[in-house]
């Protein structure tokens, strides 16, 4: 299935995307509960109740707004750094030199706050040279947790997913270097575009799909999840050692090699930059910057 979160008639609803893409049938829920996007069908899932009923007939997709499948995350997203081989050696002697002298053993594990995930379509707000001068793109495949749980077992781990989005980890590269640690570069307002929606994981295998990156139509980034250095599971057992997943965390896997920081000479965004990701099973993500 793939789920999206829409308005419509200046109304939040949640609904199921035709198999062409090109219409959304919405399903029966209150204002309150449409308010927190796919949440609300993640946690229903979590305690074994079923899919809601519908709402009425499908509504063409011309006629709907997307939004992010979940507008607001119950809290911060789970991100992952330096996690394609490609990528981590396009990097090496940037601003992750000093960090993670051992990568073959644990990941690098960050956050961005809830508050910075925008639309398919929104513009992603540049914040102007003297706060970040260096505006980066990371086209990543998101995982998103369907059942919780504390120290989840690699074996057991993909049983824990609900589906897959697109993310693209916008990213501050000077305040990233700044700081020494990277929460601020990666949560400035509108710096965590998502979507177009969520695709359960009985209809896509994350661990076998291909991510690409276009800026302004040329490709940066093409790879292939299988290229991961931590795989899906690794990353959910090792994010899940003494802490507590929750149905609706997001876990952003890492992007492949052909950020700008890692072009000769580094090339960053933009006033008029497009930013189109693609992932194959889930769709496309495009946003303008501004």
């Amino acid at each position: 299935m793939r789920i999206a979160t829409f308005v419509y008639q200046g109304s939040r609803q949640v609904g199921l995307v035709s198999a062409d893409g090109e219409a959304v049938t919405p399903f029966a829920l209150s204002p309150a509960d449409a308010q927190r996007g796919v949440l609300t069908l993640i946690e229903a899932a979590a305690a074994g109740r079923p899919l809601p009923g519908v709402a009425g007939p499908a509504i063409p997709m011309s006629s709907v707004r997307l939004e992010a499948p979940l507008p607001l995350p119950r809290r911060n997203l789970w991100c992952v750094g330096r996690n394609y081989h490609e990528h981590a050696k396009e990097l090496q002697g940037s601003v992750f030199k000093h960090n993670n002298s051992n990568p073959a053993v644990w990941p690098i594990v960050f956050t961005k706050v809830p508050e910075c995930v925008i639309a398919d379509q929104a513009d992603v707000r540049l914040p102007g040279d003297e706060v970040s001068a260096q505006i980066d793109y990371e086209a990543e495949l998101a995982v998103v947790i369907g059942t919780g749980g504390r120290n989840i077992a690699k074996a057991d781990a993909m049983e824990h997913i609900y589906g897959y989005t697109i993310v693209n980890d916008v990213t501050a590269r000077d305040v990233q270097m700044r700081h020494q640690q990277w929460d601020m570069g990666k949560s400035f307002d509108t710096f965590c575009p998502m979507g177009p929606w969520i695709v359960t994981v009985d209809a896509l295998d994350g661990q076998h799909t291909r991510v690409r990156c276009w800026v302004n139509g040329e490709l940066r980034q093409d790879g292939r999840t299988e290229d991961l250095i931590f795989d899906i599971p690794t990353l959910i057992e090792t994010i899940s050692r003494g802490i507590t997943l929750y149905p609706g965390d997001v876990i952003a896997t890492g992007t492949p090699a052909g950020v700008g920081l890692g072009m000769t000479p580094p090339t960053f965004l933009k006033t008029g930059d497009v930013v189109r990701i693609e992932i194959d099973g889930i769709g496309t993500l495009q946003n303008r910057f501004v």
